[in-house]
């Protein structure tokens, strides 16, 4: 059977997966994007990764890459949560060490190329995918295409300032960028604006930021701790508000959520809906549906990343 690799390039975590194209991953190996300072160093380490999973008799047909900042050139530009700056050539790098073609995109493109072929927009045509991990990322489906915009950099969302004056800055430096807010740093940085504007007791006050973690959230948000509670809902708050406003450039049958903010369930999901149908404009209403991903959850950025390959070979 013939099959592809995925490479899905996060913020904190590579992974790498051999994939067929009915959807199964077959193996998969992941490493910290962190730990590589040098841009090098890190292609070799996809390489060596590549070779690790890979055998003689699994034949491979091409590699697909989903990354942060992904041009159709082939390059990664100023990515904000990543490593390194300026515009890094992957696609070309990458292709003097493996004799294999190689496709590059937007990781929420990919998100939403693997839903088109395998997850919850199999049957849509307009829908928007939002990526909730490190950073926040989107990609958009328009009449059952891609939006892609001139070089590839459409729909960056995640850097949508939700506030001019004031607040938080993105990786990118963009002042009260949506990301900064909603994704799995942004409620870190919202767990620690809580702290400081109310005085309740919470599980939170002998824990650095650099120690907190997403699923600490959430158990403390089971445990009824209050601060865990006041930060779901004030970034679903600002999530679904901005969703709403999203509506109004594609009017999309649906938005699909994925990545690790996401496991916090209903938590999450809640707010966020609550806000959206607040906020939403009233000939739009009962109209836009808000999916989680039906890709499973640890393979599902290595299926879109793979799933380019399919669109293109």
């Amino acid at each position: 059977m013939k099959n592809v690799i995925g490479i899905d390039i996060g913020g904190t975590i590579t992974k790498i997966g051999i994939v067929s194209k009915d959807a199964n991953c077959l193996k998969k190996i992941s490493f910290r994007t962190k730990e590589y300072i040098d841009f090098s160093s890190y292609i070799d380490k996809i390489h060596s990764s590549i070779n690790k999973i890979a055998s003689d008799n699994i034949e491979i047909l091409g590699v697909g890459i989903g990354a942060p900042n992904a041009s159709k050139n082939g390059t990664i530009e100023t990515p904000a949560n990543l490593n390194w700056s300026g515009n890094l050539n992957l696609v070309e790098n990458l292709k003097k060490k493996i004799n294999l073609p190689v496709f590059l995109s937007n990781d929420a493109n990919c998100a939403a190329i693997g839903e088109m072929m395998y997850g919850n927009a199999k049957n849509l045509k307009d829908f928007i995918v939002i990526t909730l991990g490190t950073g926040l990322g989107s990609g958009i489906v328009s009449n059952g295409k891609l939006v892609e915009g001139y070089d590839g950099f459409a729909a960056e969302l995640g850097h949508f300032s939700i506030n001019n004056s004031e607040g938080r800055l993105t990786g990118l430096g963009v002042k009260g960028g949506l990301e900064a807010y909603v994704s799995a740093t942004g409620i870190k940085r919202t767990i620690m604006y809580m702290l400081s504007k109310y005085m309740n007791d919470s599980v939170f006050r002998g824990i650095a930021f650099k120690d907190l973690h997403g699923e600490d959230i959430t158990k403390a948000a089971e445990n009824n701790d209050f601060i865990a509670i006041k930060a779901y809902e004030y970034t679903g708050k600002i999530l679904g508000k901005s969703l709403a406003n999203f509506v109004t450039f594609s009017q999309p049958e649906a938005i699909i959520l994925t990545g690790g903010l996401t496991n916090s369930g209903d938590w999450i999901m809640k707010p966020t809906k609550k806000s959206f149908n607040e906020n939403l404009l009233p000939f739009y209403q009962n109209k836009v549906k808000i999916l989680l991903s039906a890709l499973k959850e640890k393979d599902s950025t290595i299926l879109g990343s793979a799933a380019l390959v399919w669109k293109n070979i």
